[in-house]
């Protein structure tokens, strides 16, 4: 009989194969298929917003080195930026990268900056299977959550173009696994890690000072609801959640350019105008374009169910049951337990910004990917729902039985989810889970991020042998489209920006209207559609070719 020792010893073996497995394979993933993904529209901006930042930092401790690099005075200044309000704790070291490796090389640039963002994407998922590990007392739990984070289409697809939210939300995420990991011990270094984890969120998007608040609500519960016999502890609580503030807002000074000249009152300036944000586009919801202040208040709501697997949404229900029945039952003594106090601060992470943004008639940009960092919320509580439904298909029941249907249906429909982001690459930020293609067509947003646009003028540039090729449509998405095209083929295109010119041979179409004020080759006479991308049945691009 084997003796506990080897028991533990075989235990701990078979988590690091399962987990070190797991994770192995996802970077392989983004490894094989970071190349495949296009350039959003908001990439070629966040990426001016490094270098701006790189120019500022360099001019003030070695002016010299930057006035001998060739291009910088095209680089604006960042005092005065419009884009001084963005935070840059990924876009600074990611310009650092770009200038040692790839130079002028812009399609090895766009390649490295897709791989990096899935790297951060990476570290996110590990965060909540930590998170998750540590809410269950189970690896196996959490590693259920960190794949049910990867198999989210959208996620995924983002995952490696997207350096704002995907960003923010594996930030926000390691930094709640680090006030979980200080809570449980608060020691100095646990103290200086979870402020390290906070800054880096907060720069790179101003909402990370939920984290602040998140943790000072924490360490007020704890503080509250210790006996007295533990005074010793509660000192120490104290001492290190102020070495958490002070790091905290020192870490995330040093890591924000923007902030070093007054950071106090450029602090409060970049709060003030992220808190009222204009933003002038307009977003396609049930058949209207609204202005993205103009939104009703089941926008958000109704984005998050048509784009997350149904699994995950029957389940999390269940799991807020469970939550809010562990407080009930034991009542305010019950906050006693810190399992209950973090259930709770789940909920707040996924309800409290996404009532903020109703309450507030916040700007909401295409979708909810504003809203992305209350996601691994929703995801702690499907976990918590399928082990509440693992429970009573464990009991002898009249719920046993329904407790199976729906573990195995769910089951099923995961399956499906998996299948269904293979048929879509590499367009998986078109996943509706459950809308016919038909419906989506005429209600809501499709590729509003313009991801098709290179895959349409590739299959331009494949089937038209022409030196050279006249093409109009959107003129900025457009130009994204062909950031990571060769440079000989680059060569070929030249872009028309009146449609109706003789000379435009083909023009390309997202049906993103109010972006472009000839997105329907109906109002420009354009001929025949020649080519269409699909998702899975969703028309995404099309290419019409003059007569």
């Amino acid at each position: 009989m084997p003796s506990p020792g080897s028991f533990l010893k075989s235990l701990l073996s078979v988590r690091r194969v399962v987990v070190g497995g797991f994770f192995g394979l996802l970077l392989l993933t983004g490894l094989l298929l970071h190349r495949d993904y296009g350039v959003s529209v908001d990439e070629p901006r966040h990426k001016l917003n490094g270098m701006v930042n790189i120019k500022y930092v360099g001019e003030m401790l070695a002016p010299e080195l930057v006035r001998r690099q060739a291009g910088t005075e095209l680089i604006p200044a960042l005092k005065g930026y419009s884009e001084n309000d963005h935070g840059v704790a990924f876009e600074v070291p990611m310009a650092l990268l770009n200038f040692a490796f790839t130079r002028n090389n812009t399609q090895a640039a766009y390649w490295l900056r897709h791989l990096c963002i899935f790297l951060v994407f990476v570290a996110g998922v590990y965060a909540l299977y930590g998170l998750a590990t540590l809410r269950f007392q189970s690896w196996r739990w959490g590693l259920l959550t960190a794949l049910l984070l990867v198999l989210s289409p959208r996620f995924f697809a983002e995952a490696f173009y997207n350096a704002q939210d995907i960003v923010f939300m594996a930030l926000f995420t390691l930094s709640i696994y680090s006030l979980d990991c200080f809570l449980r011990r608060p020691t100095y270094l646990r103290a200086l890690l979870h402020a390290l984890a906070t800054a880096l969120a907060i720069d790179v998007r101003i909402l990370g000072v939920m984290s602040v608040a998140f943790t000072l609500g924490m360490v007020g519960l704890e503080l509250l609801l210790k006996p007295q016999a533990e005074r010793a502890s509660k000192l120490q609580l104290v001492r290190n959640t102020a070495l958490y503030l002070l790091a905290s807002a020192a870490f995330a000074v040093i890591g924000w350019p923007a902030l070093w000249e007054a950071p106090l009152t450029n602090f409060v300036a970049i709060f003030r105008s992220m808190s009222h944000f204009g933003w002038h586009s307009k977003v396609f919801y049930f058949g209207q374009y609204l202005p993205g202040r103009e939104i009703p208040w089941h926008y958000i709501p109704v984005w998050i169910s048509i784009t997350t697997p149904l699994p995950y949404l029957v389940a999390a229900p269940l799991g807020m049951g469970a939550e809010l029945r562990h407080f009930v039952r034991g009542g305010l003594a019950g906050l006693g337990t810190l399992e209950v106090r973090l259930g709770l601060l789940g909920l707040v992470w996924l309800l409290g910004p996404m009532l903020l943004v109703i309450v507030l008639h916040s700007v909401v940009y295409n979708g909810w990917r504003h809203l992305y960092f209350v996601y691994p919320a929703l995801l702690l509580l499907t976990v918590q729902g399928v082990r509440t439904l693992f429970h009573w298909s464990n009991r002898a029941t009249t719920w046993r039985g329904l407790a199976y249907v729906l573990l195995g249906v769910g089951g099923l429909e995961v399956a499906h989810t998996v299948v269904r982001m293979v048929r879509l690459h590499p367009h998986q930020q078109m996943y509706f889970s459950f809308l016919p293609a038909q419906t989506v067509v005429g209600q809501f947003d499709r590729d509003y991020w313009g991801l098709s646009y290179r895959q349409g003028l590739e299959w331009i540039l494949a089937h038209d042998p022409s030196p050279q090729i006249a093409y109009s449509g959107d003129p900025w998405m457009l130009y994204c489209g062909t950031l990571l095209l060769p440079e000989d083929q680059k060569k070929r295109l030249k872009y028309i920006w009146n449609a109706n010119r003789r000379e435009v041979r083909y023009f390309l179409t997202t049906y993103h209207q109010h972006n472009y004020p000839h997105s329907y080759p109906d109002s420009v006479g354009l001929g025949r559609e020649v080519h269409t991308i699909l998702a899975e049945d969703l028309p995404i691009l099309s290419v019409y070719q003059q007569k």
